[in-house]
């Protein structure tokens, strides 16, 4: 099994296996990762109180978080 990021484990962490396999063989799967990883680092600095943001602006990130782990769900479904 190979080592997840904080951000993944959450969500992920039973398929660890799958997403190392696509993360090596798949560009947009690994640019799927990069761009959650950062959402996810955004969400913490404001939740943190590391990074001013107004709700309206918090949420926006939430839900394009959903969005992106919406899609690593559908490319490991599919592997």
């Amino acid at each position: 099994m190979t080592d997840l990021s904080q951000d993944l484990v959450e969500e992920f962490g039973d398929r660890a296996d799958a997403i190392h396999a696509l993360k090596a063989r798949d560009a947009h799967f690994r640019a799927l990762l990069e761009r959650n990883h950062l959402l996810w680092k955004e969400i913490q600095q404001i939740q943190k109180g590391l990074k001013p943001a107004d709700d309206d602006a918090w949420e926006t990130l939430e839900k394009q978080r959903l969005a992106v782990l919406d899609q690593i769900a559908a490319a490991l479904a599919a592997a």
